[in-house]
């Protein structure tokens, strides 16, 4: 029995699209309630969050593309000025009218574009059915003006045509609601794939000359291997495809069957080890990585970016690294003067106390909150940063590296009441 029903679509479509998504079927399953018919008034706004490759994009492209629904999908980090974003809606629109060569539009105001989209939804094509306006990366409308994220919400009301505005993002809904207010939308969320879900994802996958059990076992190895530091799926599948051949070598060459699981461990086992020294780096290519299994050689012999003898630190974790050691040797009230641009007048004083005469490295790190680390690393980075889970997990490394390494020296750690500290002998070991 399917599981996605509605009696405005047809069956064959709903059941195309449930083996298009797969372990994401009560999800769409919601969005189709919420759509309706396609003659039907939708809600005026559709907000889906959840981490990095949890299926919202690709979730919403196959629906709207399988059940031939009318749709504008833009990319707000590609078209990142609001000017750009509203012309590259209403050329999507040309398309969507049926019109076969698309023209240039200038759009300099919310006005105009209001004026625009009303008269292109004039049209018999777009007239009687629902269009959804899909905006990925949403987080990226916090920088345009403050007047779009609140029209995109209600476009639905200041255009008086039937149009529902999904919004794309990884950070919470929270993050966005401007200090003045603005109409809430519908908030769906996309929960992370399970270890069962990548299993049955990556499963399907399996080439045609070797059987889907045969596959099936494989992918359990990688995901025993890889799903406590990766759960991407993107990099999990790419994994997969790059490490397979490998694991096939035994069964080519004759020397084990497709069900002597042990041989194949034993043979895949060292190539996986080394595979985990580049999840997410990509410092080789895939025609290298394979080059290099059929030498037998380490990931560092090979020439170009793998060559190197350090691993970059992650973006903001070199910025994290920064902040956390000003707040460890500046005091608090020195905050306001070396980071604000409009601090007022410092009055000049001679007068000292007796510890500040002594050098902050001589005395040590001070503790401090993390409302406090996040404020510095606010104040030096140039773009704004959204506190997503990748901030949080950076930050979470680090404190675990600092907590390693103090174990490692015989520290005792004070139980609940330890509060983060960040050297300069530690930033030196992790830059080395």
């Amino acid at each position: 029995m399917p599981n996605l029903e509605h009696p405005a679509y047809p069956a064959a479509d709903l059941l195309h699209l449930e083996s298009l998504v797969p372990c994401r079927e009560s999800q769409v399953s919601m969005l189709l309630s919420i759509f309706g018919e396609r003659q039907q008034f939708s809600f005026p706004s559709i907000f889906i969050y959840g981490h990095t490759s949890s299926g919202k994009t690709y979730v919403m492209q196959t629906l709207l593309t399988t059940l031939q629904l009318p749709h504008v999908f833009v990319n707000c980090v590609e078209y990142f000025t609001s000017r750009l974003l509203l012309e590259e809606i209403l050329i999507q629109l040309q398309s969507c009218r049926g019109t076969e060569e698309t023209a240039a539009v200038r759009c300099d105001t919310l006005n105009d574009f209001v004026r625009l989209f009303k008269q292109a939804l004039a049209t018999r094509e777009l007239q009687d059915q629902t269009l959804y306006v899909v905006l990925d990366r949403a987080e990226q409308l916090r920088e345009m003006e403050a007047n779009i994220l609140p029209a995109f919400l209600r476009l639905q009301e200041l255009t008086d045509r039937n149009v529902t505005v999904v919004l794309l993002s990884e950070i919470v809904w929270e993050l966005f609601r401007p200090n003045t207010g603005c109409f809430e939308p519908f908030t769906m969320y996309f929960p992370d794939y399970s270890i069962g879900h990548l299993q049955k994802i990556l499963s399907q996958n399996h080439p045609p000359e070797y059987s889907a059990d045969f596959y099936a076992a494989y992918i359990n190895i990688l995901l025993g291997v890889f799903y406590m530091v990766c759960r991407d799926l993107k990099e999990l599948r790419h994994l997969a495809a790059l490490n397979f051949a490998k694991y096939c070598e035994p069964v080519v060459r004759g020397e084990a069957n497709e069900r002597d699981t042990r041989k194949l461990w034993k043979n895949i086992e060292p190539h996986l080890k080394k595979a985990m020294q580049t999840v997410y780096l990509r410092e080789i290519s895939s025609s290298q990585w394979e080059r290099l299994q059929h030498d037998g050689g380490e990931p560092g012999q090979l020439k170009g970016l793998s060559a190197h003898t350090h691993v970059e630190l992650p973006y903001y974790s070199k910025f994290l690294l920064i902040a956390a050691y000003l707040a460890s040797y500046n005091p608090v009230r020195t905050d306001k003067r070396f980071f604000l641009k409009h601090h007022g007048k410092i009055r000049k004083t001679n007068f000292m106390k007796k510890h500040e005469k002594t050098s902050n490295h001589l005395l040590g790190p001070k503790p401090f909150p993390l409302d406090r680390l996040l404020a510095i690393l606010y104040s030096i980075v140039d773009n704004r940063v959204a506190p997503t889970a990748n901030i949080f997990s950076q930050i979470t490394s680090l404190v675990t590296l600092q907590l390693l390494s103090m174990v490692g020296q015989n520290d005792q750690l004070d139980g609940p009441r330890y509060k983060c500290t960040v050297s300069l002998d530690f930033i030196r070991a992790i830059a080395r």
